[in-house]
């Protein structure tokens, strides 16, 4: 579980390890992940998602701690908001993709040895964005990079299926730490942003997020992939 110290990563590992899964809980952040594995009891480990070595050494590390891979979700990702798109410098724009589609290929590609042999059939959750679906304005980078793991996420549905691999994604809404402090300067384009939705709150990272990917996880999403589920309170971004 990548991005796993903090927000949506943090309610997913909750979930996770509340369902009976051993959890990796994987950061750019040492210190957060091991505080969240303290509270999981997972495995806590330092990774930056952009580099292939560091990537290798943290799936190697999963599967001598647990013997395998069943379950990977790519959550980690960087933002450089609030910046137009005319005006985004090439290490702004680079940001984005190397965190996001670049880190969910490198652990996608270094599991898959693991998540073929699966027993329990292997499946992948990567984290998509209402902002990507809806094109937002001053999001430029991340709506692409976010599109950028959409498109590997299709891909890998049509090409892993044969092995008994699911690979779906999330587009939730929650506001995580970042999210918040983001906001907290910004309160006009949050109370836009709740305006939007059937269910008028942000969603909660365990419970409504983190369940959902317990879900797909499980057997009962054995038929389910290619598939992206709108986790975002009805419609905040197809409106």
């Amino acid at each position: 579980m990548t991005g796993a110290g903090q927000g949506i990563g943090r309610g997913i590992a909750t979930a996770l390890a509340g369902a009976g899964a051993s959890v990796a809980v994987v950061d750019a952040d040492g210190d957060r992940a091991e505080a969240v594995a303290a509270e999981i009891a997972g495995l806590p480990l330092t990774c930056d998602v952009r580099e292939p070595d560091q990537v290798q050494a943290a799936v190697s590390t999963v599967v001598d701690r647990f013997g395998t891979v069943d379950i990977l979700v790519n959550n980690a990702m960087a933002q450089t908001p609030g910046i137009p798109l005319s005006e985004v410098s090439l290490a702004e724009f680079e940001l984005p993709f190397r965190v996001g589609p670049w880190g969910t290929f490198l652990f996608m590609k270094e599991c898959f040895p693991y998540l073929r042999e699966s027993q329990a059939g292997g499946r992948v959750v990567n984290l998509r964005s209402g902002s990507e679906l809806e094109g937002r304005a001053g999001y430029g980078p991340y709506v692409a990079a976010k599109g950028a793991i959409a498109g590997l996420t299709r891909v890998a549905a049509r090409e892993w299926g044969r092995h008994g691999i699911t690979v779906n994604a999330l587009s939730p809404f929650v506001l995580g730490e970042a999210a918040e402090q983001y906001f907290s300067d910004r309160p006009e384009e949050l109370r836009e942003l709740l305006a939007k939705t059937s269910i008028p709150r942000s969603g909660r990272a365990v419970e409504d997020v983190g369940r959902v990917v317990v879900f797909l996880a499980g057997p009962d999403a054995s038929y389910l992939t290619g598939c992206t589920i709108p986790v975002d309170g009805g419609g905040i971004f197809f409106s």
